[in-house]
Protein backbone atom coordinates (compact mmCIF):
# COMPACT_ATOMS: atom_id res chain seq x y z
CA UNK A 1 0.00 0.00 0.00
CA UNK A 2 1.27 3.31 -0.76
CA UNK A 3 1.92 5.20 2.23
CA UNK A 4 -0.28 8.58 2.95
CA UNK A 5 0.70 11.59 1.51
CA UNK A 6 3.32 9.81 -0.72
CA UNK A 7 3.24 10.70 -4.27
CA UNK A 8 1.43 8.64 -6.66
CA UNK A 9 3.44 7.54 -9.50
CA UNK A 10 2.20 5.66 -12.52
CA UNK A 11 3.84 3.43 -14.22
CA UNK A 12 5.25 3.55 -17.34
CA UNK A 13 3.06 1.03 -18.92
CA UNK A 14 0.39 3.08 -17.17
CA UNK A 15 0.88 5.78 -19.31
CA UNK A 16 1.76 4.22 -22.26
CA UNK A 17 -1.65 2.79 -22.08
CA UNK A 18 -3.48 5.76 -21.65
CA UNK A 19 -2.27 7.13 -24.57
CA UNK A 20 -4.41 4.11 -26.71
CA UNK A 21 -7.31 5.51 -25.05
CA UNK A 22 -6.67 8.93 -26.19
CA UNK A 23 -8.80 8.64 -29.55
CA UNK A 24 -11.59 7.27 -27.55
CA UNK A 25 -12.51 10.39 -26.16
CA UNK A 26 -15.15 11.44 -28.29
CA UNK A 27 -17.35 8.92 -27.05
CA UNK A 28 -20.50 10.10 -24.72
CA UNK A 29 -20.85 9.38 -21.01
CA UNK A 30 -24.53 8.18 -21.45
CA UNK A 31 -23.57 4.96 -23.89
CA UNK A 32 -20.62 3.73 -25.85
CA UNK A 33 -19.62 2.19 -29.24
CA UNK A 34 -18.04 -0.85 -27.28
CA UNK A 35 -19.06 -1.18 -24.08
CA UNK A 36 -18.51 -5.01 -23.91
CA UNK A 37 -14.94 -5.18 -22.05
CA UNK A 38 -12.45 -8.25 -21.71
CA UNK A 39 -13.94 -10.58 -18.44
CA UNK A 40 -11.58 -12.95 -19.47
CA UNK A 41 -7.95 -13.34 -17.70
CA UNK A 42 -6.69 -11.75 -13.99
CA UNK A 43 -9.33 -10.81 -11.69
CA UNK A 44 -12.56 -10.60 -14.14
CA UNK A 45 -12.17 -14.91 -14.42
CA UNK A 46 -15.52 -16.65 -13.54
CA UNK A 47 -15.54 -16.36 -9.37
CA UNK A 48 -19.54 -18.65 -9.60
CA UNK A 49 -20.89 -15.60 -7.71
CA UNK A 50 -24.74 -14.99 -8.37
CA UNK A 51 -26.83 -11.99 -6.80
CA UNK A 52 -27.64 -8.73 -7.91
CA UNK A 53 -25.81 -5.70 -6.96
CA UNK A 54 -26.66 -1.95 -6.99
CA UNK A 55 -24.92 0.68 -7.13
CA UNK A 56 -25.92 4.35 -7.62
CA UNK A 57 -23.42 7.71 -8.50
CA UNK A 58 -21.40 9.62 -10.86
CA UNK A 59 -23.06 9.67 -14.19
CA UNK A 60 -19.08 10.65 -15.21
CA UNK A 61 -18.59 6.67 -15.03
CA UNK A 62 -21.62 5.62 -16.81
CA UNK A 63 -19.38 4.44 -20.45
CA UNK A 64 -17.25 2.78 -18.06
CA UNK A 65 -19.81 1.00 -15.84
CA UNK A 66 -21.57 -0.22 -19.09
CA UNK A 67 -18.45 -1.97 -19.66
CA UNK A 68 -17.36 -3.14 -16.59
CA UNK A 69 -21.51 -4.30 -16.13
CA UNK A 70 -21.26 -5.64 -19.58
CA UNK A 71 -17.66 -7.86 -18.76
CA UNK A 72 -18.31 -8.87 -15.36
CA UNK A 73 -21.85 -10.20 -16.21
CA UNK A 74 -20.39 -12.19 -19.24
CA UNK A 75 -17.95 -14.36 -17.13
CA UNK A 76 -20.65 -14.55 -13.94
CA UNK A 77 -24.23 -15.61 -15.74
CA UNK A 78 -25.99 -15.72 -12.06
CA UNK A 79 -24.78 -11.99 -10.96
CA UNK A 80 -26.47 -8.56 -12.05
CA UNK A 81 -24.89 -5.32 -11.87
CA UNK A 82 -27.36 -2.41 -11.60
CA UNK A 83 -25.90 1.45 -11.42
CA UNK A 84 -28.09 4.30 -11.76
CA UNK A 85 -26.24 7.36 -13.11
CA UNK A 86 -27.94 9.50 -10.34
CA UNK A 87 -24.80 12.06 -9.94
CA UNK A 88 -21.70 11.72 -7.17
CA UNK A 89 -23.81 13.32 -3.91
CA UNK A 90 -26.94 11.41 -4.58
CA UNK A 91 -25.08 8.18 -4.70
CA UNK A 92 -23.16 8.82 -1.53
CA UNK A 93 -26.26 9.67 0.33
CA UNK A 94 -28.02 6.22 -1.14
CA UNK A 95 -24.79 4.43 0.02
CA UNK A 96 -24.47 5.87 3.60
CA UNK A 97 -28.31 5.46 4.09
CA UNK A 98 -27.87 1.93 3.12
CA UNK A 99 -29.71 2.17 -0.25
CA UNK A 100 -26.89 0.70 -2.22
CA UNK A 101 -24.11 -1.62 -2.37
CA UNK A 102 -21.68 0.60 -3.37
CA UNK A 103 -21.47 4.55 -4.47
CA UNK A 104 -19.65 5.75 -8.33
CA UNK A 105 -18.34 9.03 -6.85
CA UNK A 106 -16.24 12.39 -8.53
CA UNK A 107 -15.16 12.78 -5.18
CA UNK A 108 -13.72 10.88 -1.92
CA UNK A 109 -15.87 10.75 1.11
CA UNK A 110 -15.38 13.96 3.53
CA UNK A 111 -14.13 13.33 7.29
CA UNK A 112 -17.70 14.08 8.19
CA UNK A 113 -19.18 10.93 5.67
CA UNK A 114 -16.32 8.87 7.08
CA UNK A 115 -17.66 9.24 10.22
CA UNK A 116 -21.26 8.63 8.87
CA UNK A 117 -20.36 5.37 6.94
CA UNK A 118 -19.20 3.42 10.12
CA UNK A 119 -23.13 3.45 10.92
CA UNK A 120 -23.72 1.23 7.84
CA UNK A 121 -20.45 -0.36 7.35
CA UNK A 122 -18.77 -1.44 11.25
CA UNK A 123 -16.10 0.06 13.01
CA UNK A 124 -14.08 -0.32 9.73
CA UNK A 125 -15.91 1.55 8.01
CA UNK A 126 -15.75 2.57 4.17
CA UNK A 127 -13.12 2.68 1.57
CA UNK A 128 -12.51 5.24 -1.32
CA UNK A 129 -11.62 3.06 -4.28
CA UNK A 130 -10.06 4.93 -7.57
CA UNK A 131 -11.77 3.10 -10.76
CA UNK A 132 -11.60 5.58 -13.29
CA UNK A 133 -9.34 8.59 -14.35
CA UNK A 134 -10.99 11.36 -16.30
CA UNK A 135 -10.04 14.76 -17.46
CA UNK A 136 -12.96 17.45 -17.34
CA UNK A 137 -13.15 19.43 -20.61
CA UNK A 138 -14.28 23.07 -20.39
CA UNK A 139 -16.35 22.83 -23.54
CA UNK A 140 -18.06 25.53 -25.58
CA UNK A 141 -20.55 25.79 -28.57
CA UNK A 142 -19.01 28.23 -31.38
CA UNK A 143 -19.91 27.13 -35.04
CA UNK A 144 -16.41 27.22 -36.13
CA UNK A 145 -13.98 27.15 -33.32
CA UNK A 146 -13.20 23.68 -32.40
CA UNK A 147 -10.25 24.70 -29.73
CA UNK A 148 -9.15 27.74 -27.47
CA UNK A 149 -6.51 28.65 -25.18
CA UNK A 150 -7.95 29.19 -21.80
CA UNK A 151 -5.57 30.13 -18.23
CA UNK A 152 -7.47 29.56 -15.09
CA UNK A 153 -8.03 33.29 -14.02
CA UNK A 154 -9.67 33.54 -17.74
CA UNK A 155 -12.01 30.54 -16.93
CA UNK A 156 -12.96 31.06 -13.84
CA UNK A 157 -14.30 34.92 -14.98
CA UNK A 158 -16.09 33.06 -18.20
CA UNK A 159 -18.15 30.79 -15.15
CA UNK A 160 -18.37 33.80 -12.99
CA UNK A 161 -20.38 35.66 -15.70
CA UNK A 162 -17.63 38.54 -15.49
CA UNK A 163 -16.60 37.82 -19.33
CA UNK A 164 -20.03 38.43 -21.24
CA UNK A 165 -18.80 38.21 -25.13
CA UNK A 166 -16.61 35.55 -27.01
CA UNK A 167 -14.47 38.23 -28.57
CA UNK A 168 -13.55 39.87 -24.96
CA UNK A 169 -10.02 41.06 -24.76
CA UNK A 170 -8.94 38.35 -22.51
CA UNK A 171 -9.67 35.52 -24.75
CA UNK A 172 -7.98 37.48 -27.58
CA UNK A 173 -5.25 37.79 -26.08
CA UNK A 174 -4.88 33.79 -25.61
CA UNK A 175 -6.29 33.09 -29.27
CA UNK A 176 -4.87 35.98 -31.83
CA UNK A 177 -5.33 33.78 -34.40
CA UNK A 178 -9.00 32.35 -33.43
CA UNK A 179 -11.83 34.26 -35.30
CA UNK A 180 -13.70 34.81 -32.63
CA UNK A 181 -17.33 35.98 -32.96
CA UNK A 182 -19.56 38.92 -30.99
CA UNK A 183 -21.62 35.95 -29.27
CA UNK A 184 -22.89 35.78 -25.80
CA UNK A 185 -21.14 33.72 -23.40
CA UNK A 186 -23.94 31.24 -21.78
CA UNK A 187 -22.92 29.53 -18.59
CA UNK A 188 -24.48 26.21 -18.18
CA UNK A 189 -24.05 24.52 -15.12
CA UNK A 190 -24.88 21.03 -13.22
CA UNK A 191 -28.11 21.43 -11.68
CA UNK A 192 -27.79 18.33 -9.04
CA UNK A 193 -25.16 17.76 -6.73
CA UNK A 194 -21.74 16.74 -8.73
CA UNK A 195 -18.58 15.31 -8.43
CA UNK A 196 -18.09 16.95 -11.00
CA UNK A 197 -18.54 20.46 -10.11
CA UNK A 198 -16.76 19.78 -7.02
CA UNK A 199 -13.65 18.47 -9.12
CA UNK A 200 -14.14 22.03 -11.03
CA UNK A 201 -15.01 24.03 -8.33
CA UNK A 202 -11.59 22.84 -6.96
CA UNK A 203 -9.64 23.09 -9.77
CA UNK A 204 -10.80 26.92 -10.00
CA UNK A 205 -10.13 28.23 -6.13
CA UNK A 206 -6.59 26.88 -6.50
CA UNK A 207 -5.55 27.55 -9.88
CA UNK A 208 -6.78 31.09 -9.81
CA UNK A 209 -7.64 31.42 -6.00
CA UNK A 210 -7.56 35.54 -6.89
CA UNK A 211 -10.40 35.46 -9.21
CA UNK A 212 -12.84 32.15 -7.80
CA UNK A 213 -12.99 32.67 -4.19
CA UNK A 214 -16.07 29.97 -3.53
CA UNK A 215 -14.91 27.08 -1.71
CA UNK A 216 -14.85 23.79 -3.26
CA UNK A 217 -18.77 22.09 -3.54
CA UNK A 218 -20.69 19.10 -5.26
CA UNK A 219 -23.41 21.73 -5.77
CA UNK A 220 -22.57 25.15 -8.12
CA UNK A 221 -22.30 28.62 -6.33
CA UNK A 222 -26.12 30.12 -6.48
CA UNK A 223 -24.28 33.94 -6.77
CA UNK A 224 -23.38 32.83 -10.34
CA UNK A 225 -26.60 30.59 -11.20
CA UNK A 226 -26.90 30.29 -15.05
CA UNK A 227 -28.44 28.02 -17.13
CA UNK A 228 -28.21 24.73 -15.75
CA UNK A 229 -29.43 20.82 -16.29
CA UNK A 230 -29.03 17.64 -14.75
CA UNK A 231 -26.06 15.26 -15.11
CA UNK A 232 -23.39 15.00 -17.21
CA UNK A 233 -26.07 14.17 -20.72
CA UNK A 234 -27.89 16.87 -19.74
CA UNK A 235 -25.27 19.81 -19.74
CA UNK A 236 -23.76 18.89 -22.77
CA UNK A 237 -27.20 18.68 -24.42
CA UNK A 238 -28.00 22.22 -23.27
CA UNK A 239 -24.64 23.66 -24.47
CA UNK A 240 -24.48 21.61 -27.63
CA UNK A 241 -28.37 23.27 -28.71
CA UNK A 242 -27.12 26.32 -27.32
CA UNK A 243 -24.99 28.49 -29.49
CA UNK A 244 -22.51 30.70 -27.18
CA UNK A 245 -22.72 28.05 -24.20
CA UNK A 246 -19.49 26.99 -22.57
CA UNK A 247 -20.01 24.26 -19.87
CA UNK A 248 -17.75 21.98 -17.96
CA UNK A 249 -17.87 17.95 -18.30
CA UNK A 250 -16.14 14.52 -18.45
CA UNK A 251 -14.41 14.69 -21.42
CA UNK A 252 -15.94 11.53 -22.86
CA UNK A 253 -18.96 13.01 -23.35
CA UNK A 254 -18.34 16.21 -24.92
CA UNK A 255 -19.00 14.80 -28.22
CA UNK A 256 -18.34 17.98 -31.12
CA UNK A 257 -18.19 20.57 -29.02
CA UNK A 258 -15.21 22.58 -29.01
CA UNK A 259 -12.98 22.19 -26.19
CA UNK A 260 -9.85 24.40 -24.15
CA UNK A 261 -6.06 23.56 -23.80
CA UNK A 262 -5.53 24.90 -20.05
CA UNK A 263 -2.61 26.95 -19.05
CA UNK A 264 -0.38 25.05 -16.98
CA UNK A 265 2.98 26.63 -16.30
CA UNK A 266 3.95 28.69 -19.65
CA UNK A 267 2.16 26.66 -21.91
CA UNK A 268 -1.21 25.06 -22.96
CA UNK A 269 -2.12 21.49 -22.30
CA UNK A 270 -5.19 19.50 -24.17
CA UNK A 271 -7.48 17.17 -22.78
CA UNK A 272 -6.22 13.73 -23.29
CA UNK A 273 -5.95 10.38 -20.92
CA UNK A 274 -2.03 11.01 -21.13
CA UNK A 275 -2.53 14.63 -20.14
CA UNK A 276 -4.95 12.97 -17.14
CA UNK A 277 -2.45 10.44 -16.22
CA UNK A 278 0.02 13.05 -15.53
CA UNK A 279 -1.46 14.87 -13.33
CA UNK A 280 -2.58 11.95 -11.15
CA UNK A 281 1.71 11.00 -10.80
CA UNK A 282 2.21 14.30 -8.79
CA UNK A 283 -0.46 14.15 -6.19
CA UNK A 284 -0.49 12.60 -3.50
CA UNK A 285 -2.88 10.60 -1.01
CA UNK A 286 -4.84 11.79 1.64
CA UNK A 287 -3.00 11.41 5.14
CA UNK A 288 -5.41 10.18 8.01
CA UNK A 289 -7.12 7.76 6.38
CA UNK A 290 -7.67 4.02 6.89
CA UNK A 291 -5.54 1.52 6.25
CA UNK A 292 -7.06 0.52 2.60
CA UNK A 293 -8.93 3.67 1.69
CA UNK A 294 -7.10 5.28 -1.75
CA UNK A 295 -8.59 9.00 -1.75
CA UNK A 296 -6.16 11.38 -3.35
CA UNK A 297 -5.37 15.29 -3.30
CA UNK A 298 -4.91 16.26 -7.10
CA UNK A 299 -2.67 19.21 -7.35
CA UNK A 300 -4.41 22.01 -9.35
CA UNK A 301 -1.56 24.26 -9.71
CA UNK A 302 1.06 21.92 -11.17
CA UNK A 303 3.18 23.44 -13.65
CA UNK A 304 4.05 19.85 -14.20
CA UNK A 305 5.03 19.67 -18.61
CA UNK A 306 2.17 17.83 -20.02
CA UNK A 307 0.17 17.95 -17.04
CA UNK A 308 -3.86 18.24 -17.39
CA UNK A 309 -4.66 19.36 -13.40
CA UNK A 310 -8.45 19.45 -14.83
CA UNK A 311 -9.03 16.18 -13.75
CA UNK A 312 -11.61 14.06 -12.05
CA UNK A 313 -10.48 10.75 -10.01
CA UNK A 314 -13.91 8.96 -9.70
CA UNK A 315 -14.12 6.25 -7.05
CA UNK A 316 -16.52 3.55 -5.96
CA UNK A 317 -16.88 3.77 -2.42
CA UNK A 318 -17.63 0.30 -0.52
CA UNK A 319 -18.01 -0.76 2.89
CA UNK A 320 -14.95 -2.28 4.25
CA UNK A 321 -17.77 -5.46 5.16
CA UNK A 322 -20.68 -6.30 4.69
CA UNK A 323 -23.75 -7.50 6.51
CA UNK A 324 -24.11 -11.13 4.33
CA UNK A 325 -21.61 -13.18 3.12
CA UNK A 326 -23.25 -13.48 -0.26
CA UNK A 327 -22.64 -9.82 -0.45
CA UNK A 328 -19.21 -9.08 0.16
CA UNK A 329 -18.11 -11.89 -2.11
CA UNK A 330 -20.26 -10.19 -4.95
CA UNK A 331 -18.60 -6.42 -4.74
CA UNK A 332 -15.04 -8.26 -4.15
CA UNK A 333 -15.20 -10.24 -7.11
CA UNK A 334 -16.76 -6.95 -9.31
CA UNK A 335 -14.27 -4.44 -7.85
CA UNK A 336 -11.47 -7.20 -8.60
CA UNK A 337 -12.41 -6.83 -11.80
CA UNK A 338 -12.81 -3.15 -12.16
CA UNK A 339 -9.41 -2.19 -11.00
CA UNK A 340 -8.33 -5.35 -12.84
CA UNK A 341 -5.72 -4.74 -15.84
CA UNK A 342 -8.99 -6.43 -17.98
CA UNK A 343 -11.43 -3.96 -16.50
CA UNK A 344 -9.24 -0.97 -16.83
CA UNK A 345 -9.02 -1.38 -20.58
CA UNK A 346 -12.29 -1.94 -21.11
CA UNK A 347 -13.06 1.32 -19.27
CA UNK A 348 -10.21 3.15 -21.45
CA UNK A 349 -11.90 1.37 -24.90
CA UNK A 350 -15.17 2.49 -24.21
CA UNK A 351 -14.74 5.92 -22.34
CA UNK A 352 -11.27 6.68 -23.39
CA UNK A 353 -10.42 7.19 -19.14
CA UNK A 354 -6.51 6.32 -18.32
CA UNK A 355 -5.79 3.20 -16.69
CA UNK A 356 -4.79 2.76 -13.52
CA UNK A 357 -0.79 2.71 -12.98
CA UNK A 358 0.19 -1.08 -12.08
CA UNK A 359 0.95 0.19 -8.26
CA UNK A 360 -2.37 1.68 -8.09
CA UNK A 361 -4.20 -1.37 -9.45
CA UNK A 362 -1.93 -3.61 -7.00
CA UNK A 363 -2.82 -1.02 -4.21
CA UNK A 364 -6.91 -1.35 -5.23
CA UNK A 365 -6.95 -5.03 -5.74
CA UNK A 366 -5.56 -5.48 -1.75
CA UNK A 367 -8.18 -3.19 -0.89
CA UNK A 368 -10.53 -5.06 -2.33
CA UNK A 369 -9.30 -8.54 -1.05
CA UNK A 370 -9.63 -6.60 2.94
CA UNK A 371 -13.33 -6.98 2.25
CA UNK A 372 -15.55 -8.95 4.56
CA UNK A 373 -18.75 -9.98 6.43
CA UNK A 374 -19.65 -9.03 9.53
CA UNK A 375 -18.74 -11.88 11.95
Amino acid sequence: MLSKGKTVKLSHVGRSAAVLAIGALALTACGSDNPTGNAGGGSGEQSGVSGTLTGIGASSQQAAMTAWQNGFQSANSGATVQYSPDGSGAGRKAFLAGGANFAGSDAYLTEDEVSQAKQQCGDAGAMDLPVYISPISVAFNLPGVKSLNLDAPTIAKIFKGEIKKWNADEIKKQNPDADLPDTAVTVVHRSDDSGTTENFTDYLSKAAPQDWTEEPAQAWPTKYAAENNKGTSGVVSTTSSTEGAVTYADSSAVGDLGTAAIKVGEKYVAHSADAAAKAVEVSKQVEGRGEHDMAIDIDRATTEAGAYPLVLISYHVVCSTYDSQETADLVKSFEKYVVSEDGQKAAADSAGSAPLSQSLREDATAAVESISAKG
